[in-house]
């Protein structure tokens, strides 16, 4: 394959994705980003999490996460708690408010998503989960 081919899936890859979250972002009016969102999904996935831990997991830097928590906490999506044990130890755990927002945050991406794919026939759609899931094993 020639490498202006694969600049090309690669780019509108690309394209396709950028083009997922802008129109994610303008349906979803919470002034909250993707990163909130996922920080929240992290939260609820595993709990009671250092920031260090989120920062970590999700790729980000320690001052972009702090910067995403203090929206969060001050929102009240996320609460600050103290280990029992260390009380400089600070750690993080989404609130019922937060759980509530991360559902509908799920339910406008499967709505977009969907909306989104309508385009392919059935066969298509089966194409694509087989390059992804191709791509993916390696």
């Amino acid at each position: 394959m020639k490498e202006q081919t694969v600049f090309e899936i690669l780019h509108n890859m690309d394209k396709f994705t950028n083009g997922l979250i802008i129109k994610w972002n303008k349906m979803f009016n919470e002034n909250l980003g993707i990163s909130h969102v996922l920080t929240l999904g992290y939260l609820n996935k595993n709990r009671k999490a250092r920031p260090s831990e989120i920062a970590k997991e999700l790729g980000l830097t320690p001052p972009t996460v702090t910067h995403l928590l203090e929206k969060l906490v001050n929102r009240q999506l996320v609460v600050r708690l103290f280990d029992e044990n260390d009380r400089r130890i600070v750690l993080l755990d989404i609130t019922d408010k937060g759980k509530e927002l991360l559902h509908r945050a799920h339910a406008e991406g499967q709505r977009l998503r969907k909306e989104m794919f309508e385009k392919l026939t059935s066969e298509e759609k089966q194409q694509l989960l087989h390059i992804f899931q191709k791509l993916n094993e390696s």
